[in-house]
């Protein structure tokens, strides 16, 4: 007999009883019976009851083991009779009946429960996260991740895609966030840049000859933290290929998220590929965002015109200046209650807008503080322009465009919860495409990329040299699902007069691209495929399919909000001997003193 199991913990059935088996795992629950003692034993694979009487001279032994203690058990298979046979779990019809016991490790007082559903919070969870993980559920997640990373990368190698590997020390890169940097020992005042993503490598590769590139690859930024958004590193599906076209790219990844999404979605409804392509700009129009979540119905209409020059003095006077007017649809709105309004308004005024607008058409008429002031003809217009009708309401936004979107996006969320709108148990994919190649910064005027820097202009050299910048758009595109980014990529430029000319009109001059950039611009003039990819993110992906709110749930070794990892305490201080051979001085930032009747404005850590 094996030193430590026969079977797992999960294995156990009707068909083994009166075997001698050895099973081994963790103490999940004790229950004391009187004359007997129950003992449930988990591992990986599930969780089988045990039973001693308490005249056996084991009896002591396997009493005093506490709570997640591990356990070597051996003896008998013995069928439960029928009042005690626990049909939720797949070994509940037997239990083992224990002649030998082994105490391979036993367990001190636990700092958080494991057994239960008893929640810890989050800094004991990740200071003890070996524990946080044998919970049911957070264990399932991360055999989930395991799955689902497994199928993705079969689904790539059956399309003829091939795994490669690339490195994780090298040079800093503009991907949009902070890197990582790591000092180098044999240079000194030199560093290397942990990759944000491998997408210089990736397009070398092509450059290299190879066809069809993937990597379940690691990617590494200083960034801070939401519920969708890791801090410190994270996993994509990145992938590249060389002479394919924006619908070549499309048409080999979206089986992959298909067919994964259906897999594991359970009885939650996928959309089939082809996902629908909204252009940028229409969706910014539609749902004030370029991550729509397609489960939400309403679709805003662009009404400025209806409001120049009208009867509704606010509107018009704003339009005048230049503002422009949304409209979002509220489908039944117009049996909700005046206080459903009002509400609405509030949260709008609690958002920092000056309110929330309204029309409600019901019994042939317009009705509301807009409806009141604005002339037949113009709402008959705004009535026909979103489709609404007798029984419904339109809400409206009025300001600037950098303002007024990420305002109507949050409105057309808001009220498509209130009237219960949003479609439950689907997975609602699309591409957003057509990305502007660049982009006006709203504080500074500068022109800058609007996404990826490398992308090809639609146009080419072309575009670049006769069009206005902001008029020019880009072979770039994102899928989202259900309002979260899952994916980013583009068409790249593989040459490098357009690739000099479009860092240009960004403000980069051709020695910078030299120098930032010099390995991938050498490369391109030695002769470069056209070729494209794009990059969906694995945790996402995982998180959405575990249906988690919290990426941190699908990860089995997170930061926390600051970026720290409380489990292995890092980042950490170095030693002066360390330092030393890096040739690096710890400079702390200055903090100002204060006094009680004079506190420092702007907090206490000034320059951290």
């Amino acid at each position: 007999m094996h030193q430590y199991r026969t079977h797992t913990c999960g294995e156990l059935r009707l068909d083994h009883a009166q075997s001698e088996v050895r099973i081994s795992g963790w103490v999940h629950r004790k229950r004391d019976h009187g004359n007997l003692l129950f003992v449930d034993l988990r591992d990986q694979y599930g969780l089988t009851q045990c039973v001693i009487d308490v005249s056996s001279p084991l009896f002591a032994d396997v009493e005093g083991a506490r709570p997640e203690s591990v356990l070597t058990v051996t003896g008998k298979v013995v069928e439960r009779s029928d009042e005690t046979i626990n049909k939720t779990l797949p070994t509940g019809e037997v239990e083992v009946a224990i002649e030998a016991v082994v105490v391979e490790s036993a367990a001190q007082i636990l700092p958080m429960q494991v057994a239960g559903d008893a929640e810890a919070g989050e800094d004991i969870r990740l200071r003890h996260r070996f524990l946080d993980l044998r919970r049911e559920k957070l264990h399932n997640n991360i055999l989930l991740r395991s799955e689902i990373i497994t199928s993705i990368r079969r689904r790539m190698t059956d399309q003829g895609f091939t795994e490669f590997q690339t490195p994780i020390l090298t040079a800093s890169s503009p991907e949009g966030a902070r890197d990582y940097l790591v000092p180098s020992r044999h240079h000194p005042g030199q560093f290397y840049a942990l990759p944000q993503a491998p997408q210089q490598f990736k397009q070398l590769l092509m450059v290299s000859g190879f066809d069809r590139y993937f990597q379940i690859a690691p990617c590494f930024r200083d960034e801070d933290a939401r519920a969708d958004r890791s801090p410190g590193e994270f996993y994509q599906l990145d992938f590249e290929m060389a002479f394919v076209t924006q619908e070549d790219v499309f048409a080999a990844i979206e089986p992959v998220l298909e067919g994964v999404f259906v897999e594991f979605a359970g009885e939650r409804t996928v959309t089939p590929a082809p996902f629908v392509r909204i252009p940028y700009l229409e969706s910014m129009l539609k749902y004030g965002s370029d991550k729509p979540d397609l489960r939400n119905p309403i679709e805003m209409v662009d009404v400025t015109e209806p409001f120049r020059d009208s009867g509704f003095g606010l509107f018009a006077r704003n339009v005048e200046k230049g503002s422009v007017v949304r409209a979002i649809p509220a489908p039944g709105g117009a049996d909700k209650p005046r206080s459903f309004f009002d509400k609405l308004n509030d949260w709008a005024r609690e958002s920092g807008a000056g309110g929330l607008g309204y029309i409600i058409f019901a019994d042939g008429e317009a009705r509301g503080p807009i409806g009141k002031n604005l002339e037949a003809d113009r709402i008959d217009a705004i009535k026909a322009a979103t489709g609404a009708s007798d029984g419904d309401a339109v809400f409206f936004a009025c300001g600037d465009l950098h303002d007024v979107e990420p305002f109507a996006a949050q409105a057309r969320d808001r009220i498509c919860d209130e009237l219960d709108l949003r479609e439950k148990g689907a997975f609602k994919f699309c591409w957003i495409i057509d990305y502007p190649m660049f982009e006006m910064d709203h504080d500074t005027g500068k022109l800058e990329f609007s996404h990826n820097p490398f992308s090809m202009p639609q146009g080419g050299m072309e575009a670049l040299e006769t069009m206005d910048p902001l008029d020019i758009l880009a072979y770039q595109y994102d899928i989202v699902c259900n309002g979260i980014e899952l994916c980013s990529g583009a068409i790249r430029n593989h040459r490098a007069d357009i690739m000099i000319k479009a860092f240009a009109m960004a403000g980069y001059g051709p020695e910078v691209v030299e120098e930032k950039f010099g390995g991938m611009l050498n490369a391109f003039r030695y002769g470069a495929p056209p070729h494209g990819g794009a990059a969906p993110g694995i945790d996402r992906i995982v998180m959405m399919l575990a249906d988690e709110p919290n990426i941190r749930e699908v990860i089995a070794f997170p930061l926390n909000q600051q970026a720290q990892d409380l489990l292995m305490v890092a980042p950490g201080t170095a030693d002066e001997t360390h330092l030393k051979e890096l040739h690096l001085k710890v400079v702390m930032p200055k903090v100002i003193k204060t006094t009680e009747d004079q506190p420092a404005e702007g907090g206490e850590n000034q320059g951290s």
